[in-house]
């Protein structure tokens, strides 16, 4: 639901005098470290890039084991472009569920107005200071494999606290099972070979400060 700057400003301010001294919107989470990945700096020798043998996607998926996420990864090409030139809102449709219990317990009694101003005002709290998480396909290179991984991120266009203050971040992540191609040794004499690695991705923010 959509307002006016007039109404946030109004709604803001009789909000918080409704509400009592004790109690915030949001309680402070504790962030996840360091996320989403940087981008990793690879050596650019094609020589240590796996070959067409190397990509046989049965023996690969054999090898990953239970450790393959659909959700998070995929081995081929996702349907939407990756690298983050298209972000997607993941729970943009719990919007339509049922206000949290958190919401419907604040004390609105001081805007004087019926109970359908004050579903409305509860909702649209609810929307304002929500922190969804924007997801992206981020493809990780042909070393990687599955190698296209669904990377979270938090926006911080605007606060999303009242009053202002407090931004979205990081507060949960899932480790995401993919097989790293590893060389070592001389480049005439490496020796490479696909091991397992965990990647993290951000699969939940939080309004913090």
């Amino acid at each position: 639901m959509k307002a006016s700057p007039a109404l946030v400003l109004y709604l803001s301010i009789t909000v918080l005098h409704a509400l009592p001294q004790q109690r915030q919107l949001r309680v402070r989470p504790s962030p996840s470290d360091n996320l989403p990945v940087p981008d990793l700096h690879e050596d650019p020798d094609p020589a240590y890039e796996p070959g067409d043998s190397d990509l046989a996607p049965r023996a690969l998926r054999r090898k990953l084991g239970s450790g393959f996420d659909p959700i998070y990864s995929s081995i081929g090409r996702p349907a939407t472009p990756g690298n983050g030139s298209e972000v997607t809102r993941e729970d943009e449709i719990g919007l339509a569920g049922p206000v949290p219990q958190e919401f419907l317990e604040l004390d609105l009694v001081e805007l004087k107005a019926g109970p359908k101003t004050h579903r409305m005002v509860r909702r649209w709290l609810w929307g304002y200071t929500r922190c969804p998480v924007l997801s992206a396909w981020k493809d990780l290179g042909v070393r990687f494999w599955p190698r296209y991984v669904k990377e979270g991120h938090c926006s911080n266009e605007r606060s999303c606290s009242l009053p202002e203050g407090m931004f979205c971040r990081p507060v949960e992540s899932v480790s995401v099972a993919l097989l790293r191609w590893h060389c070592h040794g001389r480049r005439a004499l490496k020796r490479c070979t696909w091991i397992r690695a965990h990647y993290p991705v951000i699969s939940q923010c939080g309004c913090a400060c």
